[in-house]
């Protein structure tokens, strides 16, 4: 299954950004051992609509092109259900042994995501119910994606 990181925003130089780099090398180095294919990060600038719902509204649709028919789509929420990292590695290989093509994993914009595409997400993950800066978001996302890989490919990088 190709998995293909959608952010609002660029990351830009400096430590996060390598940190950030560093788990979605791993990702890629690790994820096909176990049918999981890093397809890079679509980055999208962000809306300069004058309101929220309006912003929303057009880095939805931004969202909106970047899906392929079938992909299935989590949104990072702080909004959303917090899982655990043996519980997030579960739905991932569920949606890869189910025979998903692709999963879109999104990081919204300041407003957060549109609610059309909250209705039709197939996971809405919470790092926290703290708000996080979107350079530690995308460092988070990819550790834990490279986590996913060693947990379902039996790794003792993850521990309980």
């Amino acid at each position: 299954m190709k998995i293909v990181v959608h952010a609002v925003g660029r990351m830009k130089a400096g430590p996060e950004r390598e940190l950030a780099d560093r788990y979605f090398d791993r990702f890629g180095k690790s994820g096909p051992a176990v049918g999981l294919d890093f397809a890079g990060i679509v980055e999208t600038p962000e809306s300069r609509a004058q309101t929220a719902t309006e912003r929303k509204r057009e880095e939805g649709r931004a969202l909106q092109g970047q899906l392929q028919a079938g992909a299935a789509l989590m949104l990072l929420d702080e909004r959303g259900r917090a899982f655990t990292s043996e519980e997030l590695a579960g739905r991932i290989g569920l949606m890869r042994d189910d025979g998903r093509k692709a999963l879109v994993v999104a990081i919204g914009g300041a407003d957060g995501h549109d609610q059309s595409l909250r209705d039709q997400a197939e996971l809405v993950v919470s790092f926290g119910a703290l708000t996080w800066p979107h350079q530690l978001v995308r460092v988070m996302l990819g550790e834990q994606l490279y986590r996913a890989a060693t947990i379902l490919s039996g790794h003792p990088y993850h521990r309980s």
